[in-house]
């Protein structure tokens, strides 16, 4: 249970980090992410977040390990339960 409250606020989080860091055009698509896809995003800079964001909408991916193989910068998460 824990880790499902967990990833709900990693949901949230990502979601207002997306609103900052994605380009206007995607705002509208945000709701459309699954938890798994926020949850592995998450790692991903926010200077390739972009282009990541789109990929995983178009291509469908929601594998989160195949998420996060697709990431080059990682942004490391310090306060994960």
């Amino acid at each position: 249970m824990a880790l499902k409250v967990q990833d709900r606020v990693i949901r949230l989080e990502e979601r207002l980090r997306f609103e900052r860091a994605l380009p206007a055009e995607l705002h509208p698509r945000i709701g459309e992410f699954t938890i798994d896809q926020l949850v592995a995003l998450r790692f991903a800079s926010n200077a390739e977040l972009p282009e990541l964001a789109r990929r995983v909408l178009e291509e469908k991916l929601v594998n989160r390990k195949e998420i996060k193989k697709l990431i080059k910068t990682w942004r490391p998460d310090f306060v994960r339960a």
